[in-house]
């Protein structure tokens, strides 16, 4: 047996001939035959490896070099990266979309089985009103340039150009991103009015969310001038403080906006009629169906990949959006092993593993990490969703204790999962990461918070853009939802009693249907 049979595989250990076996058999120049070409094979691998380790190091630096120096890419290169990110941010758009089928899942099945269709018609007409408005009047508001307050130009998408600012994405592009985000506060607004509030009522402060309060306040922190945006830069507000207001996907500008507008709403409104609170002997009357009410909530989940990787804009921007993608599941996770544990040790049900508190949990954390997605590590993003879960838990009882009736958790979900999730980024942040781009990511400026020891000033930036929104938000639709509430039947806010105890409730006052007819 020669040496050329013994590497062509005549040798296989295992076999039927045993490899010692066949060692021995081997004639002194056949063994010497085979370790030469061993050895001639690891010399041949360490020299690879030395080649490697000279020219990749080298290799990488120019890489990185290249990411950063901003190179010249040619009219080809160009063209191919912004069609990536365009449809990437197409899909996301359609992602974000599709959490309404989740929204409307979520609140029909919190809400009682007489107010279902009511629940289903406002949610569909919201999304019809704010795609008019936000094409008219909103887009402008929120992205044109104007002052640090308010954009005003490209009103019905006249005279914007072909693409979004710097991001090489064409402008409609953009608009269609944007308008699921700005479909999504509407959405949230109708989950702490469900049961009282009237179908034209809804309508009316339909379009002052999606068409003004949005956009508006949005432009602050959103906006290429927003006032948020500049601020910590010379010859802006607070320019010492040397940090902008931060919201990578929308913490504050989309959920805390639609949870204050829901906190409005609901004190405006009152509670339904019947509703016995926590501390007068009652509590939240049961949901009409968890199974749809929990469907929903995977819904959303899945919404959300959309919601925050697609935030990059930039497909080119791969680890940013792997990063983001999977601190998205964990704070989710975070938030509904929080919340379910909160109500196992401490709730009504102490003692059980109550469903409806677990699917806010998971939605809170998954509110909370849409701010520092892009700038926390996955430890943080547990954690930071681990306390969401506790919050929510802690927000709905608080609006049970003050007799606030919020049918779905909205305000403790969004509202205050929202504000938890904008001030973490100032704890959480890792110190490694710190803009996208459409030709990748830029991390010569890396965001750190202070447990990364970055100290306090992007907390402050957080904070103070957080509170400038909450506290402007809640005025304004409070305001907003005072004034419709004043207006005769049928404009009014809050349907009539006949429409909340009459038979068929709001369904059959406003719809004229059922969920659930009976069969004859």
């Amino acid at each position: 047996m020669g040496i050329s049979n013994f590497i062509a595989g005549k040798f296989r250990p295992g076999g039927n001939d045993s490899g010692l076996t066949m060692m021995v058999s081997l004639n002194k120049k056949e063994k010497w035959q085979l370790a030469l070409t061993i050895y001639a094979g690891k010399l041949l691998g360490l020299f690879l490896i030395v080649v490697a380790m000279v020219f990749l190091p080298s290799m990488i630096a120019g890489t990185a070099a290249h990411a950063q120096g901003a190179p010249a890419y040619t009219a080809h290169e160009t063209t191919m990266m912004n069609t990536a990110n365009t449809i990437w941010t197409l899909v996301a758009a359609f992602l974000v979309f599709g959490m309404q089928p989740g929204f409307v899942f979520l609140e029909a099945g919190f809400a009682r089985k007489r107010e279902t269709v009511n629940v289903l018609m406002e949610c569909i007409f919201d999304t019809c009103i704010c795609g008019i408005l936000f094409w008219a009047i909103g887009y402008s508001f929120m992205f044109s340039e104007g002052n640090g307050f308010i954009g005003y130009h490209w009103f019905f998408l006249q005279g914007a150009p072909e693409t979004y600012e710097t991001t090489g994405i064409p402008i409609l592009a953009h608009w269609i991103f944007q308008f699921a985000f700005a479909d999504t506060t509407s959405t949230v607004t109708s989950g702490a009015m469900i049961g009282r509030t009237g179908f034209r009522g809804d309508i009316l402060y339909s379009i002052g969310v999606t068409g003004f309060i949005y956009p508006i306040i949005g432009h602050w922190a959103w906006g290429p001038d927003g006032w948020l945006a500049l601020m910590g830069t010379k010859d802006h507000f607070f320019a010492s403080l040397g940090q902008g207001f931060r919201d990578f996907a929308g913490s504050t500008v989309v959920h805390t906006i639609g949870g204050m507008v829901s906190l409005a709403g609901a004190i405006v409104l009152g509670p339904r009629l019947g509703r016995v609170f926590k501390r007068d002997g009652g509590g939240m009357p049961p949901p009409h169906n968890l199974t749809i009410a929990a469907v929903g909530g995977f819904i959303l989940w899945f919404g959300w990949y959309g919601f925050n990787p697609g935030s990059t804009l930039s497909a080119v921007d791969m680890q940013g959006i792997g990063r983001v993608a999977a601190n998205t599941t964990l704070a989710a996770g975070g938030g509904g092993i929080g919340a379910m544990y909160m109500a196992l040790w401490f709730g009504d049900t102490k003692g059980k593993f109550d469903l409806g508190y677990t699917t806010n949990g998971f939605l809170a954390g998954l509110v909370a990490i849409t701010c520092p997605c892009y700038w926390v590590s996955p430890f943080g993003a547990i954690i930071l969703g681990l306390v969401a879960g506790v919050v929510v838990w802690l927000g709905v009882n608080l609006l049970e204790y003050l007799r606030i009736d919020d049918p779905i958790g909205a305000v403790a979900v969004h509202g205050f999962g929202g504000i938890w999730g904008t001030l973490s980024l100032g704890l959480f942040a890792c110190g490694l990461y710190g803009s996208t781009g459409p030709t990748g990511a830029d991390n010569s400026a890396p965001v750190k918070g202070l447990f990364y020891g970055g100290g306090t000033d992007v907390l402050k930036a957080q904070f103070i853009g957080s509170m400038t929104i909450t506290i402007s938000t809640l005025i304004v639709s409070f305001i907003l939802m005072w004034v419709i509430k004043q207006l005769p039947y049928p404009w009014k806010l809050r349907v009539e009693s006949i429409g909340e105890t009459g038979p068929g409730g709001l369904d059959m006052l406003e719809n004229g249907s059922e969920a659930y007819p009976s069969k004859s």
